[in-house]
């Protein structure tokens, strides 16, 4: 069941003021939220792009926002660059309100002077790397490499605790479409973090790659749900949401989801208010809900790790269903985004000539 929902004036006050509110700031942040809350009822809707229903629970937050504040939301389901495009195309002509991008495109909106700076009362429970100084963008939630294991196909003695683990064991891992999907380009990079390797040097984590395929371990095997539900994959590569909802849809008991000891890359997808927003309050609106405890519980609710996570107590339903903090210890952001831009592109060819050359 859901926690009951205060008001978003407590709720996110609470958190960055003090349960209390007293005369003062406190009263002058209340009165500007309150300001906000009317500005965006009078707007009345808040349209969306990249956000739709299914992904991270967004259903919940859209529901809420029509509940409590009356604002009625419709969402076109785009890529990151896509949104990007769109706003900058639009120009003043804007159809869209609010866009999730992934977090290299944050910097990327700036640069095109699509957007428009908010920073909501949580602003200071949002780690510095992630999120613009001015408040063009931050992430709401995070994703970080996991690797998902079948205890059913892999030996307790044999199942990887971290990728130095990878080269010992009989089980085959999956990575997926290199050089195509970025949850498997980040695989890569998470696996050259763990062996001394950054962004613009993935030959440790490629060697780790190419090692398996020597060993004719390398499985080509996407790591989907269907292939997970059929047995096809022993050990798999993904963004801790995926294996986490991947295992819970298919058999909590039958998977194991840790992040790699060693290393690992967390990543994540940010907000972007489009400068030219038909329905401005309602954006801010839609994100100081999402950086709230109640807005930050619902992406939780779809496996996204809160990026207010350290600050939270979530309900004992809703913990259950993510890792604890402490398995993150080792995992840590991308640091240099041109470098990691370059890398990718070089991806492609580099996964063909040092590791699939190698595969059994």
């Amino acid at each position: 069941m859901k926690p009951s929902r205060p008001l978003l004036t407590r709720l996110a006050l609470g958190c960055a003021l003090g349960t209390t509110l007293v005369a003062g700031p406190a009263q002058a942040a209340d009165r500007e939220l309150s300001a906000l809350i009317e500005a965006a009822q009078a707007e009345g809707r808040v349209d969306s792009v990249g956000m739709p229903d299914t992904w991270a629970n967004w259903q919940d937050t859209w529901a809420d926002l029509e509940a409590e504040y009356g604002l009625a939301h419709m969402d076109t389901d785009m890529s990151s660059a896509e949104e990007v495009a769109k706003f900058k195309a639009e120009g003043e002509n804007a159809t869209a309100d609010i866009g999730d991008v992934g977090f290299a495109f944050g910097p990327i909106a700036v640069q095109q002077g699509v957007t428009q700076p908010y920073k909501p009362t949580t602003w200071d429970e949002i780690p510095d790397w992630a999120k613009d100084e001015d408040g063009h963008w931050m992430l709401g939630y995070t994703g970080t490499i996991a690797l998902m294991i079948n205890k059913d196909l892999v030996p307790e003695a044999q199942r990887p605790a971290a990728f130095a683990d990878l080269s010992e064991g009989d089980y085959a891992v999956s990575v997926g479409a290199v050089g195509q999907a970025s949850q498997a380009n980040n695989a890569v990079l998470a696996a050259a973090y763990a062996n001394g390797g950054d962004e613009g040097d993935l030959a440790p984590g490629l060697a780790v790659f190419a090692e398996l395929a020597e060993q004719g371990r390398l499985s080509l095997a996407e790591p989907s749900i269907a292939n997970l539900e059929k047995g096809e994959v022993e050990v798999a590569l993904l963004w801790d949401f995926n294996a986490l909802n991947y295992r819970d849809r298919i058999d909590r008991d039958t998977f194991e989801v840790v992040i790699p000891a060693d290393a690992s890359v967390t990543s994540g997808y940010a907000t972007i208010i489009n400068r030219h927003a038909p329905h401005p309050n309602a954006a801010r609106l839609a994100r100081e809900y999402i950086l709230s405890d109640q807005g930050q519980f619902n992406l939780a609710e779809g496996y996204a790790r809160p990026i207010r996570a350290e600050h939270l107590t979530l309900p004992e339903a809703i913990a259950d269903r993510l890792l604890p903090n402490e398995q993150y210890a080792n995992a840590r952001p991308i640091q240099d985004f041109a470098a990691w831009e370059q890398s990718a592109r070089e991806l492609p060819r580099q996964w063909q000539s040092r590791v699939l050359i190698h595969q059994q």
